[in-house]
């Protein structure tokens, strides 16, 4: 059983999955930086890429988005190629798309002009006569089932739809009633198409407390508690048209402590931000996210408690996968994944920790792709990538190592400013040189590497005098001319 915790105030709202006492999933979203995802706009075609097959498209944000020629109106697959782009658009054209992916870095947001509706039930795909079930609907006679029954309440009014995992025991009422909304809301969409001008938001997905009754509450959730009163009816009302079987689930928590505070929550997600996770064994993972890809390291640490050295590994990687899972969910981490496991000479050892990995896997929302061990001995994984990581929202890169995750040390710095100063000497004829650094390089300047400095003052012939400054970045220093 799981439940949900929902932190409101005005310029953010937090959701924490907890499932038995433990975080597995955040889930952020701020008034000023809220996701795109869903959102469905009007462009305008701004230019167009037929070296990329691409085309940048003006959506009314600062930087225009992109629409590759694969995600427009994409079809079934063939093996058919692709008509070129630039026979399909061109620029000062207008089309009704949507965003599937976020701008993440210095990427804008990907487009699709094949709009998707999610409703409670079903998707909707106003430009697809596709019916589709979720893969986690696994009975085969039930697939058929839903798809027959579809079929024929969605006949006439056309498009396709998908049915989602919580449609798998819903009446045909409820059914009709998603399908009805949805078809009002692509009629919504289309008529303000019609009137608006490029650039304008045409429909936007439900916020982060609405999608939770909409995508995260499900039959194992226990309850649903929200720490605002306003937000609370607000879902009620919301609940009551859209997800009725949540909203008994609802729970306005009334304590003084912020429920976040309560539940740990808070704690966790300053681990989630580390770069180290510790496992209950004595092992740890070490987590380093980089631009393309990242990589999840897995050690044993002070673990020594199995029979053998063997045993020790595999308990240890073994518990590594499970945590590894959870951090990848917690952390929202997308892309490429590469996990190094600690070396297994016992194939039966990798086939349990592979297939506990994906056991662990099976349980994200998130789809992910796991290609099994390398020659090298790496798990090869890929999870979807549509939001930013937790790291990439909550924090910057570091002003004074600009992201490296190290600086020089003083000593370093120090032999720096000493080939300066000399370098300096040779083109310019000063009274004085003086040094203007952080405390602990002019420290070690007056302390370990004073005979150097005494030994650079008297080849040069000039005095050097050392000023000290508080705050300043241990790489930085500048050395003035007097």
């Amino acid at each position: 059983m799981q439940d949900i915790l929902i932190n409101w105030a005005p310029q953010e709202t937090r959701v924490a999955v907890v499932e038995n006492g433990a975080v597995q999933e955040l889930h952020i979203e701020r008034a000023l930086e809220r996701g795109l995802v869903g959102n469905v706009y009007l462009g305008k075609v701004v230019r167009v890429l037929p070296g990329m097959q691409s085309a940048f498209i003006d959506i009314g944000l600062e930087r225009a988005a992109f629409l590759h020629v694969a995600d427009l109106n994409p079809g079934p697959k063939t093996d058919a190629p692709l008509v070129p782009i630039e026979r399909q658009v061109f620029e000062g054209q207008t089309l009704t798309v949507q965003v599937i992916k976020d701008a993440i870095g210095t990427k804008g947001a990907r487009l699709s002009s094949q709009v998707s509706i999610a409703g409670r039930l079903l998707v909707f795909l106003p430009h697809d006569n596709h019916i589709g079930i979720s893969q986690k609907i696994g009975s085969a006679e039930l697939r058929e089932s839903l798809r027959a029954r579809v079929t024929a309440l969605a006949a006439d009014g056309g498009g396709g739809f998908i049915l989602r995992t919580n449609a798998e025991e819903a009446g045909d009422e409820e059914l009709a009633d998603d399908i009805a909304y949805l078809r009002r809301t692509w009629a919504t969409i289309r008529e303000r198409a019609l009137r608006q001008p490029p650039g304008t938001l045409l429909h936007q997905d439900l916020t982060l407390a609405e999608r939770v009754l909409r995508d995260l509450a499900n039959e194992q959730t226990a309850g649903i508690r929200i720490d605002s009163r306003m937000q609370f009816e607000a879902l009620q009302r919301f609940g009551a048209e859209y997800t009725p079987g949540s909203v008994g689930k609802l729970e306005l928590y009334r304590g003084e402590r912020p429920i976040f505070d309560l539940f740990g929550i808070e704690e966790e997600i300053q681990r989630a931000l580390a770069r180290r996770v510790d496992l209950k064994s004595g092992g740890y993972l070490i987590i380093d996210q980089t631009e393309a890809l990242t990589t999840i390291d897995v050690n044993t640490g002070g673990f020594v408690g199995a029979r053998n050295f063997d045993d020790t590994i595999f308990k240890t990687n073994l518990e590594a996968a499970g945590a590894m899972a959870r951090q990848l969910r917690l952390r929202n981490l997308g892309g490429i994944i590469i996990a190094d496991f600690i070396d297994m000479t016992n194939e039966a050892h990798r086939q349990a920790v592979l297939a506990e990995l994906k056991k662990q896997l099976g349980r994200d929302r998130t789809r992910t792709t796991v290609s099994g061990f390398t020659q090298l001995g790496l798990v090869e994984m890929t999870r979807k990538r549509t939001r930013e990581s937790l790291a990439h929202m909550l924090c910057e890169p570091c002003p004074t190592c600009q992201g490296r995750g190290q600086v020089k040390t003083a000593r370093s710095v120090c032999y720096d400013i000493l080939r300066e100063i000399l370098r300096e000497a040779r083109q310019f004829d000063p009274r004085e040189f003086r040094v203007v650094a952080s405390a602990a390089v002019v420290e070690m300047l007056l302390d370990e590497e004073s005979v150097h400095l005494a030994g650079l003052s008297e080849f040069i012939g000039k005095p050097i005098s050392l000023s000290a400054e508080a705050g300043m970045n241990p790489e930085h220093y500048d050395i003035v001319l007097m």
